[in-house]
């Protein structure tokens, strides 16, 4: 071959060499750029997860893989109505169907830690009796070993509030042993201090009732002191009366 034909030969492979494909490029571009979208997206799922205070790994990674998804739109939103076959079929449900409604509500409420009551107590218990029977429910061993290092910020009146406005008399010994069970738990007094006049007196107005509850029945004719008392005073009344008398004084009630 001629030397002109081979020098001829290496300045075109020269130049395609020199040839920028700006294709690839591009598409190489775009997947580092989809990685970095991907690395913050997943690195504050895992932050978010992290201060929701999620009970299990298996919940802390379904934050994390599910990162990617967006909340639907209104616009995106359809709006399902259910045609029934029978035009004069009634819609109401029937009696049995409530109670196993009821009997699946009350069974959501088994949490383990505080985080898991936390997201239960909100998710699930939306009215006042809801959450009162779920605390009679749970009871104050319970509560207790849930909130042992601390109620945490806010909850502590939302429990007094719920109380004391459904407390009952058939309900006085396990109230007081929920009020026992939380004032024994970590930071008991920072809490307290920290409610709101409102909470201070919820607070305030369970244990009137509470007093109120355990006052002696008006005598009846015939019948001494003693003998009323023990005809008509329940028995444990006087420990009841004890355990309240020493939750007066951390719940700083007059």
């Amino acid at each position: 071959m001629p030397a002109a034909d081979t020098g001829t030969s290496k300045a075109q492979a020269m130049e395609r060499n020199d040839i920028i494909d700006f294709k690839a490029l591009e598409k190489e571009l775009q997947a580092a750029l989809t990685a970095d979208e991907k690395y913050k997206r997943e690195n504050a799922a895992k932050l978010r997860a992290v201060e929701q205070r999620v009970a299990s790994y298996e919940e802390f990674r379904g934050i994390v893989l599910a990162s990617h998804l967006k909340p639907l739109e209104q616009k995106d939103k359809i709006e399902k109505k259910t045609v029934p076959w029978n035009c004069h079929s009634t819609q109401r449900k029937t009696s049995q169907d409530e109670t196993t409604e009821i009997c699946q509500e009350k069974t959501r409420l088994q949490p383990e830690t505080s985080a898991e009551f936390y997201r239960d107590w909100r998710r699930y218990l939306r009215s006042g009796p809801e959450r009162y029977q779920a605390l009679l429910q749970l009871g104050g061993a319970k509560l207790g070993q849930l909130f042992k290092t601390d109620v945490g910020f806010g909850l502590l009146g939302e429990l007094l509030i719920v109380l004391a406005d459904h407390v009952r008399p058939a309900d006085r010994l396990v109230v007081l042993g929920i009020l026992r069970s939380l004032a024994g738990t970590g930071r008991f007094a920072l809490n307290l201090s920290l409610m709101s006049h409102a909470e201070r007196e919820s607070c305030r107005g369970l244990f009137q009732k509470l007093q109120a509850m355990g006052a002696p029945r008006p005598t009846k004719e015939g019948l001494g002191q003693e003998e009323q008392d023990l005809e008509e005073l329940p028995g444990g009344l006087q420990e009841e009366e004890r355990l309240l008398q020493e939750l007066l004084g951390p719940y700083q009630v007059d």
